[in-house]
């Protein structure tokens, strides 16, 4: 609970666990108001019932009942005393969502900024790349996706926070302080180890810290067969979790298990061709699509492996050409990710994606998008890619918000220069061409090489009228992409008509062609 909540008349103190109205103050019981702060903490996102359970019940094993109690009460205070009886919604199956007056928290002013991280309400984890100790260099893709996995699984238990892969990774090949890692990407706890693959054998190693105290939490050798690689990745998942306080949650380990490829063959090759899937760069997609055609050869059924090449195929649509042959390979990859992956995130993201972007349809999208975050609640580039749909459709506000959980699960993401596009064409879209601005340059930073971030820095600069600076950053799009047109673009991706208006005057003006 933070320090401070002010809202309407209203005041929590979180240390204290009291609700002010002005300076009285109001007889609503703690777990109450636990739940208000939580609520108003996360102002206008919906809560789950889980994650208020924990904030009211840490660690205890509570009926749907006993919310449901307190949420009244709280209704009942706020009606009461301001008339706020409508400040907390019920959205059926998915928990409550606070839509009262402006929350200022820790005494900072609403809309401030407020980027510095808090620990989540919940357990929270982040999974460190394990050592490669084969002596093989090679061998670190194998490792990763051990890894990968792990994250996999724990992302799929609603009650815990995980920090997705991309942030978690920009510590491989570092000596780490955990206490600092738990610090930077402010988790509660670390799971770090070691690989060792020898001829048919592997020695995986693995412990969990308490970032605060340093204490080891848990620690497991497991030595097993290469064949069983895939029931190893879920013991340690399983084991790792099971070692998180508050609770220990049967139940909830057993969704760590999910269904893998048939062939260890075919799971390989799409190790192998993620890194050249996520560049977005046409020739490193077009050696990813070789890879996974042969992984789709051994195992038919492996979504992901379809999901990903349904990428490969939108950004060769988008980069390469506009060839209709690629946007329909997108589709048809993405159907079949849909078809064989519905109890994969990830497949189910990146098809979701390229349906909405490339097949026009965006309700479908964020049927797979939702599908996605029930399965993996954590998935950061579920909220980052759906944040670009919702972009370009002209939903800017749920783009920025999207974008900003994305941003929050994982805060070094390597797809971050989309979630910053996302915002960069919403502010555009909304006037707020300052913020536009700064969006877009945070896009160019986080990846400079991708032609898209410099047509929102054309556009907001152009907007602001510093028309040297958008005429420079328009050169740098035709220099990436010489083929760019704006209205192929945005035919392209159906982009809503007041964005294609607001953008379109904007790169005119820039000196963009048309």
């Amino acid at each position: 609970m933070a320090k401070s909540l002010a809202f309407g008349p209203f005041r929590i103190d979180g240390g204290a666990g009291i609700l002010f109205r002005g300076d009285e103050p109001t007889p609503l019981g703690q777990r109450a108001v636990a739940l208000l702060a939580l609520l108003a903490e996360r102002t206008g996102r919906v809560v789950s019932k889980q994650a208020l359970i924990e904030a009211a019940w840490p660690g205890q094993a509570v009926e749907d009942s006993n919310l449901t109690v307190q949420i009244a009460a709280v209704r009942r205070m706020l009606e009461d005393m301001a008339g706020g009886g409508c400040w907390i919604e019920t959205l059926p199956r998915h928990g409550y969502r606070y839509v009262g007056p402006e929350v200022a928290i820790d005494g900072l002013d609403p809309g401030a900024d407020q980027a510095i991280l808090t620990l989540p309400g919940k357990p929270s984890i982040a999974v460190l790349p394990f050592s490669n100790l084969s002596g093989d260099p090679e061998q670190d893709y194998f490792a990763d996706g051990i890894v990968d996995d792990i994250i996999t699984g724990l992302a799929r238990i609603n009650w815990l926070f995980v920090i997705a892969r991309n942030s978690s990774f920009t510590y491989k090949g570092r000596a780490v302080d955990v206490k600092q890692v738990g610090r930077e990407l402010c988790v509660r706890y670390v799971l770090e180890g070691s690989v060792r693959r020898a001829g048919d054998n592997v020695r995986v190693t693995g412990q969990m810290i308490d970032t605060a105290t340093g204490a080891h939490v848990w620690a497991e050798r497991f030595d097993r067969a290469s064949a069983d690689i895939f029931a190893l990745q879920d013991e340690i998942a399983q084991a790792a979790v099971g070692a998180i306080p508050p609770s220990l949650r049967r139940a909830e380990i057993e969704r760590v298990r999910r269904k893998r490829p048939d062939s260890l063959d075919a799971y390989d090759l799409v190790l192998r061709a993620q890194q050249d899937v996520d560049s977005g760069m046409p020739g490193r997609v077009t050696q990813a699509l070789a890879l996974l055609e042969r992984a789709i050869e051994l195992d038919p059924t492996y979504a992901l492996a379809h999901g990903n090449a349904a990428m490969c195929h939108h950004c060769l649509f988008l980069r390469a050409g506009w060839r209709e042959a690629d946007r329909a390979a997108s589709i048809r990859y993405a159907r079949l990710a849909m078809l064989h992956g519905q109890d994969d995130a990830a497949a189910l993201t990146l098809a979701g994606f390229s349906i909405g972007m490339d097949g026009h349809d965006r309700k479908a999208a964020f049927t797979a998008l939702e599908a996605a975050l029930a399965l993996s609640p954590s998935s950061a580039l579920t909220y980052i890619l759906g944040s670009v749909v919702l972009g370009w459709g002209g939903e800017a506000e749920a783009a920025i918000e999207w974008s900003e959980r994305g941003m929050r699960l994982s805060p070094f993401d390597s797809w971050a220069f989309a979630a910053f596009d996302a915002q960069a064409m919403s502010h555009l879209l909304r006037g707020r061409y300052d913020d536009a601005c700064r969006a877009a340059y945070r896009s160019v930073q986080a990846n400079p090489a991708h032609s898209i971030t410099y047509v929102q820095l054309a556009a907001a600069l152009a907007k602001l009228g510093r028309m040297e600076e958008a005429r420079a950053a328009a050169m740098r799009v035709r220099e990436l992409h010489p083929t760019f047109r704006y209205t192929r673009q945005f035919a392209a991706v159906n982009c809503a008509p007041a964005l294609a208006q607001c953008l379109g005057d904007a790169l005119h003006a820039a000196g963009l062609p048309r």
